[in-house]
């Protein structure tokens, strides 16, 4: 069966002397397992389509419930600054490992794959890659069922702002200042956090301009989504872990 497909390079490994095995979200199919045939190879036409972040056009052919083999694929964008800065490409490989260990094969989100191929534009345009992360991160948790809850007490349901000034991860959301006993462990939301946690959680990637934060907001809200995402998640992530050494280094 021939598919004809727009997608995003999410993982890229190499596989015996001249093939690459990808793995491609397409806006028509979902997720992809392809076999890039020679992709390896300097002078292969699959060489520059196989890199990870490109976004293009791909001809697959799949027969039975293997890989599909790429047949042709035409670049959209090629994404090469993010693979040549550091700090992009690390914020990136995580973006992509996590979409990857979220989505299921062949699970269509054209609404996802817009918001992605989105995310790596802002990417490179140079706004604010902590920002951007957190936002997908929020869209990944929606698709995944387990958004925060941050309209109302996740414990009593009181609706007022002033009264939400705790969060609860394990509970999933936040808490009321009567309700804030619930759980020992839940953290201080400020008005100003829950406000941003609430704009970010709704945000369009396609329309976002750059965001100014104060150093304080920005470690606050890193904090509470690392800590929401690994209780609800619960992965494992190298690149995530590559990606935290890299901050510290850079701080």
């Amino acid at each position: 069966m021939q598919m004809q497909a727009e997608g995003i390079v999410i993982r890229a490994m190499d596989y015996g002397e001249g093939n690459k095995i990808l793995t491609v979200f397409t806006k028509e199919y979902g997720k992809v397992g392809v076999m890039a045939r020679g992709a390896r190879k300097l002078k292969s036409r699959h060489a520059a389509i196989s890199q990870l972040f490109t976004c293009g056009q791909f001809v697959l052919f799949k027969s039975g419930g293997g890989l599909a083999s790429l047949t042709y694929g035409e670049i959209i964008q090629p994404h090469h600054t993010l693979r040549a800065d550091l700090t992009l490409a690390a914020y990136g490989s995580y973006l992509m490992e996590l979409t990857d260990r979220l989505l299921t094969d062949q699970d269509a989100s054209p609404a996802l794959y817009e918001q992605l191929k989105a995310l790596l534009m802002a990417l490179e345009e140079g706004k604010d890659p902590q920002v951007l992360a957190h936002i997908y991160e929020l869209k990944l948790l929606q698709l995944s069922g387990v958004s925060p809850v941050l309209h109302a007490c996740i414990s009593c349901g009181e609706m007022d702002p002033a009264l939400l000034n705790a969060f609860s991860v394990p509970a999933g959301g936040a808490l009321c200042t009567r309700c804030r006993g619930h759980d020992a462990s839940a953290v201080q939301l400020s008005p100003s956090l829950l406000k941003l946690l609430r704009v970010l959680s709704t945000a369009d990637l396609k329309r976002i301009g750059q965001v100014e934060l104060k150093a304080q907001t920005r470690s606050g809200l890193k904090q509470l989504l690392r800590s929401y995402v690994d209780h609800h998640l619960d992965l494992r992530l190298r690149s995530r872990a590559f990606l935290d050494q890299l901050e510290k280094y850079e701080l």
